[in-house]
């Protein structure tokens, strides 16, 4: 059967004439005669009885089978289309993996205006650090540098900057050999923090480092209670205050690269790429 067929059988039904099937349908009254005629030879009988004249046809038994089942196979039809046209301006469903900085700073824009632009638009972030991202599962990943095997695009670079209390410091520009011996407040040892005490080690720099902790409100809290100071990149200092104090770095730090990755060779959905435009326009703003 074809819906095509089934959907001249709904019209006849519903009109009671051929004639007027073809004035609802846009079709002449010879081309509905010969939908049904192929309906007719598809499922094996007659759909319609046919009394002549003016007397509109009424379904056959067969018919009002055919009709039933047709009708739920049109509406389908006709739901699966309005799915698919919904998907292609913009909505259906994106699941993205995050980070903290992330999650703070950049999406809350992105997923505002996404949802400002399709409000039935089905939004999931999971967050986790980790030290071997995989865009596997995911339409989306950001990670703090380049993910293996998938594509990507470099959303921003990110410096880091020595935070320390008010005062600790002249302002202005910190040695980095003043971190030598220094209490301090560390990300653990993954991601990108494993690339930056590389850098101490080779500078010949040996912080003690007397916390670890992977949440960035902690880190600032701890410096603010006098522990010890922290290197952070500075999309992570979302927290203004005014008894800390942010430093640049002398030799600076190479800024950590962050980046939007998806399965390599994979097509991306019209949600998932207006992520990656507004992301691209949100970095841009910072």
């Amino acid at each position: 059967m074809d819906l095509r067929h089934l959907a001249t059988l709904d019209a006849v039904a519903a009109e009671g004439t051929f004639g007027k099937a073809a004035d609802r349908l846009g079709y002449t009254q010879s081309a509905v005669s010969q939908q049904v005629a192929a309906l007719e030879k598809a499922v094996g009988g007659a759909v319609f009885d046919r009394p002549g004249g003016p007397k509109p046809v009424r379904l056959t038994p067969l018919g009002e089978v055919v009709l039933a089942h047709g009708r739920e196979l049109l509406a389908r039809a006709a739901a699966t289309e309005d799915a698919v046209e919904r998907f292609k301006a913009g909505e259906g469903r994106v699941d993205i993996g995050t980070f903290q900085s992330v999650t703070n700073v950049i999406l809350p824009a992105v997923v505002r205006q996404i949802l400002t632009e399709h409000p039935a638009a089905d939004i999931r972030l999971f967050e986790e650090e980790t030290d071997e991202p995989s865009a596997d599962g995911l339409d989306l990943v950001f990670f703090d540098g380049r993910v293996k095997d998938a594509e990507q695009v470099k959303i921003l670079d990110d410096p880091y900057v020595l935070v320390a209390r008010r005062g600790q410091f002249p302002e202005g520009p910190v040695p980095l050999t003043a971190l030598h011996g220094a209490a301090m407040v560390a990300q653990p040892p993954i991601c990108d923090q494993a690339r930056v005490e590389r850098v101490y080690a080779d500078a010949g720099v040996a912080p003690l480092i007397v916390f670890r902790t992977a949440d960035n409100r902690g880190v600032i809290s701890m410096v603010r209670a006098g522990m010890g100071l922290a290197v952070m990149p500075r999309l992570a200092l979302d927290v203004a205050s005014d008894d800390l104090s942010a430093h640049e770095l002398q030799p600076a730090l190479a800024p950590r690269e962050i980046y939007l990755a998806w399965q390599a060779n994979r097509t991306l959905s019209p949600l998932a790429t207006r992520v990656i435009e507004l992301t691209k326009q949100t970095a841009a703003q910072l």
